[in-house]
């Protein structure tokens, strides 16, 4: 049997035992070679298209708890309207295949928003094109890399009242934050939301890498050759505070699964914030 502990919400950053401490040093000992830490750039949406290509669909369950942490995607969120005729607009970006996307669409309370969905990878915004639910009238998913001025081909400058961001700034250079979050600062009404969640420095998967996956600072390499950064709460307040933005929340989730019969503790820490446009 699952069992899910409640969730810890702090923004205290995990003190490490000995051991974990140890394994951090390790992996300094054999880090990635520049040259392959280069080519990866180079590679990343030839990564994330083979991702896409092997799992389909199968890979990430649809994000039913995404309604659950963040109130503002309930487009019934009336206070939030000034014309109940005008619809609402948010942007996932990074959409993946739409596991957050499609589950708010198929929420019939959710006819207040108009939803557009970006992805590095063609072939992930193709499943999006083709998935049953998927209609221009209330969805437009289109492929760009966000990192550059891409996505204003596809939205007006301050047209938007929502940017999701989950689990999506860790697969991208830290070099490249500041561009990403400029573009969504763009792209937000004055007073509009980023919901961001991804992972927290010192997760158990960043403890688990072995010597020859780092990168960088808290950066490091899958064995399917994406990346993935673990976020200090602090450094993600400043990335927003210093491009535009007022920190609503900004917090690390400890999350445990327990089942007790296989023997699985898992100790998950994520970042979970919520990001408002500053009004000038």
């Amino acid at each position: 049997l699952n069992e899910m502990e409640p969730d810890l919400i702090t923004n205290r950053t995990k003190e490490l035992t000995a051991c974990e401490i140890e394994k951090l040093e390790e992996q300094n000992k054999r880090m990635v070679p520049e040259f392959k830490a280069n080519k990866l750039e180079i590679d990343a949406q030839r990564h994330w298209d083979l991702f896409y290509k092997r799992n389909e669909t199968r890979f990430f369950k649809d994000r039913h708890w995404t309604t659950r942490e963040f109130q503002e995607l309930l487009a019934d969120q009336a206070d939030k309207v000034t014309d109940p005729q005008e619809k609402r607009t948010l942007l996932e970006v990074g959409c993946g295949v739409g596991n957050l996307v499609f589950p708010l669409l198929e929420d019939a309370s959710n006819t207040g928003f108009y939803f557009y969905a970006c992805d590095f990878s063609p072939r992930a915004v193709d499943f999006v094109r083709s998935n049953s639910l998927y209609d221009q009238k209330h969805i437009t998913a289109f492929q760009c890399d966000i990192t550059t001025q891409q996505v204003h081909d596809h939205i007006a400058s301050e047209s938007l009242d929502v940017c999701t961001m989950i689990f999506v700034l860790s697969a991208i250079h830290p070099d490249k934050f500041t561009a990403v979050i400029e573009n969504l600062w763009k792209l937000l009404k004055p007073g509009g939301l980023v919901l961001f969640r991804d992972y927290g420095l010192y997760d158990m998967a960043q403890l688990r890498f072995k010597p020859g996956h780092k990168i960088a600072e808290n950066l490091y390499m899958r064995q399917d050759g994406t990346r993935s950064y673990y976020f200090a709460e602090r450094e993600l307040a400043q990335l927003f505070t210093d491009n535009g933005f007022d920190v609503i929340t900004n917090n690390y989730v400890h999350r445990r699964t327990l089942n007790v019969k296989e023997g699985v503790d898992v100790p998950r820490i994520f970042l979970q914030g919520k990001f408002k446009k500053r009004i000038s």
